[in-house]
């Protein structure tokens, strides 16, 4: 079978030329061979995305929430589109009354829930700035997102107004008003307005603007309609702005993508809202389900009741990060390793038997349809048994998982890649393509991509398997960093978007990121050590969950701090005659010794230099996490922050 080529050429390579890097050929998706798709008639901001909707599937089911009776968590109770809208139309009204005009900037903060995207609407409705407040980037970072872009009115979840509170007195020189997504409790009702602000309930303030009517601006495609605050790995957040015209165009392409491989989206569709909000990953999302009149169920905020949400929503389409997926694949390894000898034993052969089919080039639903029916079926039944698509994000899932549940989920298992400031989806792999496990995929239909040769790091875009910094341009491309025109000069050469990831193109087209250009350091002999790509290999170990490598240019040799899986740990301990609780486990010196092993054995089997392989490891029981500031609230690692927290341990 003839391999396919989902690239076309659009512009040729250059050689290097004063001072300037090599760049390979300028590239975009087969299915825009014949141009980009244009957006709908007469769709050029959000609010047409929802408005056309509403126009088009009024009594559909749009936003729904599990209703909860005698403190059980029951069906989920829906709003439709046109009760939506009726919503939207209050909340803008009532905005508007308090003297809020359009170009304002409004914050929303806390969990996902229909009140967030109906004060999301009615900022889209009225030309304002929609700016997500996150917790996970601390109080201090909340405070910095208000002040920095002025938030003059905040929508926040009940439960969030006591962080709000901690931003005060320096937010409330730009802040007038908060809005509860519930109620207000009296205590801090006085606390808010003995600053001298307006604190409203939901329905206290949905009152306020009946009677009243507010001609809606002129919206244009460039109008800014979000800034979304990423936490940068080092320093203060950035935020990015985005136009109604990023967005427009990233749904026309996600929408050829989906209909160029037979898996279009319709009004059927259902999607489990939980991946947060405040992330362009989920945003657009949902701007896509609601552009198809499709729906939208609420979690209810609890990770560990999410399966259980699924098994009650049965969503037709999973978007998940690698965190969730990892979690999914430990509880049905767990569940299959307890089931005995016989059902090990099924469950081994029916894997193997429909993994080599795929491999043959058979379609996941034609690879074994008995299999599927007789041993996959119950993990299906477990993600709420309509899901055909499951969609991973936000940072690499590893091969092992993901060509795991390309096997046992009955499901498309696509990853994707892209940034907050590329609007999400830039990349994604495809369905039945099974070569493109472990990639990103070809671009999705509404971008060009090249790379760029990093002479420093040994990564030459012209070479036979080229590789280099993926650069992106189209209209998906962010507007710049709000109030920070140098860092967006840094960034935005010439309308090229330079994400500083180190991308290598396969046969195919697809697209493998395999390092990051500023994880760069030197030894003391003088050698160059990219650290991501060594935590990649590292990764491949599976008696681990994570690894963070560092090594500076004072020191030959690298060390690593690493999460041990429990399991995995806890296994081996008992095969060795070792007691202890895991976190004793993990102080324990012939662990340390067992792990060293696996990480060297690995690196050696992946033909690392001996300068790569880690010569020391602390094990920490304790996953790194958002709580001591170690990684952003999509997982990347804060290189900064965990020297400072391991340094002296």
């Amino acid at each position: 079978m003839e391999q396919r080529k989902y690239l076309v050429e659009v512009e040729q390579a250059k050689e290097a030329i004063d001072g300037k890097p090599s760049t390979g050929p300028v590239y975009r998706s087969l299915f825009a061979k014949d141009g980009f798709p244009p957006p709908v008639p007469g769709l050029e901001s959000c609010w047409d995305i929802f408005r056309m909707s509403v126009e088009k599937y009024p009594n559909n089911p749009m936003l729904g929430r599990r209703e909860i009776v005698n403190g059980k968590a029951g069906n989920y109770v829906w709003q439709t589109y046109k009760q939506v809208y009726d919503t939207v139309v209050q909340v803008g009204n009532s905005i508007r009354s308090c003297g809020v005009e359009p170009g304002a900037k409004c914050g929303i903060y806390g969990a996902n829930c229909a009140e967030w995207v109906m004060s999301m609407e009615a900022c889209n409705a009225h030309g304002l700035y929609c700016v997500p407040l996150y917790d996970t980037l601390g109080a201090d970072a909340v405070k910095f997102i208000i002040c920095h872009s002025e938030v003059s009115i905040a929508f926040v979840e009940e439960k969030k107004i006591t962080e709000l509170l901690k931003t005060f007195p320096n937010s409330t020189q730009y802040m007038k008003t908060i809005v509860s997504f519930g109620k207000v409790a009296s205590k801090e009702r006085e606390e808010i307005e003995k600053f001298g602000l307006a604190v409203y309930s939901w329905d206290e303030f949905l009152k306020l603007g009946e009677n009243k009517q507010y001609e809606l601006p002129v919206k244009k495609k460039e109008d800014i309609c979000t800034i979304m605050y990423t936490s940068g790995t080092t320093g203060d957040p950035k935020g990015v702005m985005i136009s109604n015209d990023s967005i427009v165009t990233l749904l026309a392409g996600v929408k050829r993508l989906l209909e160029s491989v037979n898996e279009a989206l319709t009004s059927t569709d259902v999607y489990l809202s939980y991946l947060p909000l405040a992330h362009i990953f989920d945003r657009v999302i949902e701007e896509l389900f609601i552009q198809h009149g499709a729906s939208i169920g609420f979690w209810r905020g609890d990770v560990k009741l999410l399966l259980e949400d699924i098994g009650e929503l049965k969503p037709s389409i999973f978007c998940a990060v690698p965190r969730v997926l990892d979690r999914v694949y430990s509880g049905l390894q767990q569940k299959v390793s307890r089931g005995g000898f016989l059902t090990k034993t099924l469950f081994n052969l029916a894997y193997s038997h429909k993994f080599s089919s795929m491999k043959k080039g058979f379609a996941h639903d034609e690879a074994s349809p008995i299999c599927d029916k007789i041993v996959f079926n119950k993990v299906r039944q477990g993600l709420g048994g309509n899901v055909r698509l499951i969609l991973s994000g936000a940072a690499p899932l590893s091969n092992h998982v993901e060509a795991f549940l390309r096997v046992v989920s009955c499901a498309h298992v696509l990853q994707g890649y892209g940034l907050t400031e590329t609007c999400a989806g830039t990349f994604v792999s495809l369905p039945n393509e099974l070569p493109m496990l472990g990639t990103v995929g070809p671009p999705v239909p509404n971008v060009d991509v090249f790379l760029e040769s990093v002479p420093e790091m040994g990564y030459d875009a012209l070479s036979s398997t080229p590789r280099g910094e993926i650069c992106i341009r189209g209209k998906t491309v962010f507007a710049g960093y709000y109030k920070r025109e140098d860092l967006t000069k840094e960034v935005l050469i010439d309308g090229w978007f330079h994400t500083g990831d180190i991308g290598e193109w396969q046969s195919d087209g697809s697209m493998k990121i395999i390092d990051r250009k500023k994880n760069i350091f030197k030894l003391s002999q003088g050698e160059y050590v990219a650290v991501e790509n060594l935590e990649n290999i590292y990764s491949l170990v599976s008696d681990i969950d994570s690894i963070w490598v560092y090594g500076n240019s004072f020191e030959s040799f690298l060390v690593a701090v690493a999460n041990p899986n429990q399991q995995a740990l806890e296994h081996w301990a008992q095969e060795h005659g070792i007691s202890g609780n895991f976190k004793s486990l993990c102080e324990n010196p012939e662990a340390k010794k067992f792990i060293l092993g696996e990480l060297t054995k690995i690196g050696k089997e992946k033909k690392l230099k001996g300068f790569e392989l880690v010569k020391d490891v602390h094990l920490d029981p304790e996953p790194f996490d958002m709580e001591r500031d170690l990684i952003t609230p999509t997982y990347k690692k804060k290189r900064p922050q965990l020297l400072k927290y391991y340094q002296d341990r």
